[in-house]
C-alpha cells in the first residue's frame, strides 16, 4: 500500500513509516500534518480523481534541516568578472504516520426533505415567472452596494437614435450639400 502526495510544489510516493525531505512546512517540530493525496493504491484497488476525498495520508514532522550547500559561480572571461555566491535549501523531515482509506460519510443537509409535488411545481413557476420579469444584469448582487454597470450606446446607435438635423455642412438633410457636384451638373460641361 503506497500513496502518492503533493506538498511543496513536488510530488512523492509515500508508504507508512517512511521518513523523507520536503520543502520547508511552517508547522512546529512534533505537530501532525495532513498531506494532499493525488493517488492511492492498495493492491489491485487504485483511486484517484473524486475518489480521494476518502483517502488521508498523516504524517509527523521530524525537525526543520537545511540542505547542502550548493555553490553558484559566475564568471567572464577578459572582464574580470567573478562573483561567488552559495544557496542552502530550508527542508523539513517528515515520518508518514498513516495511509487512511476511510468511508465517506453522507451530510444531513444533502438528504432531501420530502416536499410535495404540488408545492415543488408551484415553486418552480414562481421562480420562473421571477426570472423573466428581472434580467439578471438589473438586479443587483445581494449586499452589493455598487450601482448597476450602464452601457454607452455605440456610435451608431446614436446616430440612429437622433433624427437629422440641418447643420452647417447638410443645411437640409433630404437635399445634397451646395459643394458637391450633381448630375445635371456635368451634362453641361
Amino acid at each position: 500500500m503506497y500513496a502518492i502526495v503533493k506538498t511543496g510544489g513536488k510530488q512523492y510516493r509515500v508508504e507508512e513509516g517512511q521518513s523523507l525531505l520536503v520543502e520547508r512546512l511552517p508547522v512546529d517540530d512534533g505537530a501532525k500534518v495532513t498531506l494532499q493525496s493525488l493517488l492511492y493504491v492498495d493492491g489491485d484497488e487504485v483511486l484517484d480523481g473524486e475518489e480521494l476525498s476518502k483517502v488521508s495520508v498523516e504524517a509527523r514532522i521530524l525537525g526543520h534541516e537545511r540542505g547542502p550547500k550548493l555553490r553558484v559561480v559566475k564568471f567572464k572571461p577578459k572582464r574580470g568578472y567573478k562573483r561567488r555566491t552559495g544557496h542552502r535549501q530550508e527542508l523539513t523531515r517528515i515520518e508518514v504516520t498513516g495511509i487512511k482509506l476511510g468511508t465517506r460519510r453522507a451530510s444531513s443537509r444533502q438528504t432531501p426533505k420530502p416536499v410535495a409535488a404540488e408545492a415543488t411545481a408551484a415553486e418552480e413557476a414562481a421562480t420562473e415567472a421571477q426570472a423573466a420579469e428581472a434580467p439578471a444584469a438589473e438586479a443587483p448582487a445581494a449586499g452589493s452596494k455598487r450601482k448597476p454597470a450602464t452601457r454607452k450606446p455605440s456610435m451608431r446607435e446614436a446616430a440612429a437614435e437622433t433624427p437629422d438635423e440641418p447643420t452647417r455642412d447638410n443645411p437640409t438633410p433630404d437635399t445634397p450639400s451646395p459643394d458637391t457636384p450633381t448630375a445635371e451638373a456635368d451634362d453641361g460641361a
